[in-house]
This record gives C-alpha cells, sequence and structure tokens, in this order.
C-alpha cells in the first residue's frame, strides 16, 4: 500500500482526467458545454481543483495566449478504480477570432490533487463563424 502512494505521487498509477466534449467546431460567443471523466488510479486521492485553459496558439510566432480560465475547487475523494463526472461549462468570448492554419485552439485540463503529480489532458476544437 505504501509503495502504491508513493508510486501515485510520482504519476504512476494516479488519477486520470479528461474533458469530454460532445462537438468539436464552435461559434464565437457559444456556450460549450461536456464533462469531465476522472478515473481513480492504484490508490485514492483527494482532489484539490480542476483547472481548464482556453489557450489560442499562434503558430507564426509560436505564441500561446489563455484565452479564458475555468477553475473548480474540490475536496473529493477520488477513490481506487472509481469513475466520476463533472459538468463542464465554458462561455467563449463574443470577439473570439475564427480558427485558421496559423491559429488554432485548444482547451488544456488539469486535475491537481492534495499529493502527487497532477493529470492533463488536451482538446483541440474549433471556432467557425
Amino acid at each position: 500500500m505504501i509503495l502504491r502512494k508513493y508510486m501515485s505521487m510520482l504519476g504512476i498509477g494516479s488519477a486520470k482526467i479528461d474533458l469530454q466534449l460532445p462537438k468539436h467546431q464552435y461559434a464565437p460567443g457559444e456556450n460549450v458545454t461536456g464533462i469531465y471523466l476522472i478515473e481513480g488510479g492504484t490508490i485514492e486521492q483527494q482532489i484539490k481543483r480542476i483547472e481548464c485553459d482556453l489557450v489560442m496558439t499562434t503558430h507564426s510566432d509560436k505564441k500561446e495566449d489563455v484565452i479564458g480560465t475555468s477553475t473548480i475547487l474540490s475536496t473529493q475523494v477520488i477513490q481506487s478504480e472509481q469513475t466520476n463526472r463533472m459538468d463542464f461549462h465554458f462561455q467563449l468570448p463574443e470577439d473570439i477570432p475564427c480558427s485558421t492554419s496559423d491559429c488554432t485552439f485548444q482547451f488544456k485540463t488539469r486535475l491537481i490533487f492534495n499529493e502527487g503529480v497532477k493529470s492533463a489532458d488536451l482538446d483541440k476544437i474549433i471556432i467557425t463563424n
């Protein structure tokens, strides 16, 4: 049991997060909804928070800008091998630019624990008119 605890603190067998969206194409100003799917690892872990950033990447100058952030503070304990779902909501700005070959968007999600390393997930979306 102690070995599993230390392994999860290093990221081996820790809980994982996956942002699941019903679609991947959105319009400026649209409300993005989905679910966070949290799958428990080899031991129980206490969730500290879930952070999700909408990041715009401009490839020509290799620049990343955070458009907005959603944070959920939590004291929830995810049991070993347990699966939990949490609702996800994010309002896109009205003035967000459309996706192009040079400008792309993705949600960067992080599950942060009281002890152990964080779990991360990336989900690309397309902004169109």
